[in-house]
């Protein structure tokens, strides 16, 4: 196993793998083309060679067309055994450089052929004088070319290769400080205390913060602000569970001490058990109350299921009917056949019913509950209006705080219902308004979802 490489030793490495490769490619581009000019160069130089020796040779002709002495040309050059020649005339070797064998250079009578004299490569230019019976050959060992394009190579590289080392060394120091940002904001957040949830400072990378580092930045500052936000959520969440979880409790412990202490009074203790039991259902209520809450609190993103709000309505209100009659409370429901919208059927169950809930509960006996559900503006809006007293308008502001309830009220709750409501409604991106009810004189909610 390895351990993890560093995006510093990762990007040099890259920068120098690209910088190598290019630089390979351009010496491989540039020997290859030194070669070429090379060897045309001195090909040149050979032909041109050839054309001195034909020249002279045919402007002495006729004073040596009897002279069949062979002339060894002396060297004189250091260079002189890498380049030989030799005349011919009449079929006869008439003049040579030292280095020359007696046997003609080449097998070709005019243009270039490369040949081996010696065990060594040569390449000879072969080329005939004004008189067809005059021939010269001028040749050129092949070493030669390879060591001046050496020499060449190594006065064009020699640098670059002293030069690569260097560029390394720069660019370490470059991608170091380039990425020194990266290393201060990694050292501040190594540095927080685990309770740190406060936002990471714009000048914690120094005094300008990269562009590319903002982005990142700015996603931990809202991880950090999510993480905040969940946290206390769940310090609210525990600090109301024991809050009001504490009077049910309380009450269940009382009337469990009075159906105890009855002795035969067996009126007494059935009313205390039938006590116990409304304070147990209570508790359980509170409890899901609480839970649904804590649930929609740690929902991020809004459902996107397809949803018929009239037939949510619909199940809701046959659910909450026989406890509505009992009191002699009439509720209805006035929908369209079909509101299609996108959501979450459970949520919005729970929506519906504790908004008919409240205004049943809150309502007094015989009163009347009107549920709407339509399409206005092509918007999905429901509206729950009762025939009950209303609230005040400071009463309406204050819908939605967790465990508020009107003062004067016996109605059994606790005082989290409007809190889920208005939290149901985030998520589903929609508005909710309260009011005066036209129809019916009481409360009336609107809630209107995004279309």
């Amino acid at each position: 196993m390895t351990g993890p490489r560093s995006l510093q030793g990762r990007l040099l490495a890259l920068v120098l793998a690209t910088v190598s490769v290019v630089w390979l490619a351009a010496s491989a581009f540039s020997w290859w083309e030194a070669r070429h000019e090379l060897d045309e160069l001195l090909d040149g130089h050979l032909a041109q060679a050839a054309s001195l020796l034909v020249v002279q040779r045919g402007r002495g002709s006729h004073e040596d067309d009897d002279d069949d002495e062979r002339v060894d040309a002396p060297m004189l050059h250091r260079y002189g055994p890498k380049v030989a020649f030799q005349v011919w005339h009449e079929g006869r070797l008439t003049q040579r450089s030292s280095n020359a064998p007696t046997e003609p250079m080449a097998q070709t009578q005019r243009g270039f052929e490369t040949v081996t004299m010696n065990g060594e490569p040569w390449r000879v230019f072969a080329t005939r004088g004004a008189k067809r019976d005059i021939h010269v050959y001028v040749g050129e060992q092949i070493d030669s070319r390879a060591s001046i394009l050496q020499g060449m190579l190594r006065g064009l590289l020699a640098p670059l290769l002293v030069a690569l080392p260097l560029m390394a060394l720069l660019l370490w120091w470059a991608v170091r400080r380039g990425l020194l940002p990266l290393h201060r904001i990694g050292q501040t957040i190594a540095q927080r205390e685990p309770q740190a949830l406060q936002p990471i400072a714009a000048d914690a990378a120094g005094e300008n913060m990269p562009s590319e580092l903002a982005p990142l930045v700015g996603a931990l500052n809202g991880l950090f602000e999510r993480i905040a936000t969940m946290l206390d959520s769940e310090r609210r969440f525990t600090a109301d569970a024991a809050h009001e979880l504490r009077t049910p409790i309380a009450a269940i412990r009382a009337q469990a001490q009075v159906a105890q202490g009855a002795g035969g009074d067996e009126a007494g203790r059935q009313h205390a058990l039938a006590a116990t039991l409304a304070a147990c259902d209570r508790a359980t209520r509170l409890v899901e109350q609480l839970l649904t809450l804590a649930r929609l609190e740690s929902s991020a993103d809004g459902p996107g299921d397809a949803v018929d709000l009239s037939h949510v309505a619909r199940d809701v209100l046959a659910e909450l009917a026989p406890a509505a009659l009992a009191r002699g409370q009439a509720i209805e429901l006035e929908a369209d056949a079909a509101v299609p919208m996108r959501g979450s059927a459970t949520l919005l169950s729970v929506l519906v019913r504790n908004l008919a809930d409240n205004a049943l509960r809150y309502s007094p006996d015989g009163a009347r509950v009107i549920v709407s559900v339509g399409r206005r503006e092509g918007r999905p809006v429901l509206t729950v209006d009762d025939s009950g007293g209303g609230l005040s308008d400071a009463q309406q502001q204050r819908l939605g705080e967790r465990f508020f309830r009107v003062l004067g009220n016996a109605a059994p709750g606790s005082g989290l219902g409007w809190s889920i409501v208005r939290r149901i409604a985030a998520v589903h991106r929609a508005e909710v308004t309260t009011g005066r009810s036209a129809a019916l004189g009481g409360l009336s909610v609107r809630v209107a979802f995004a279309a």
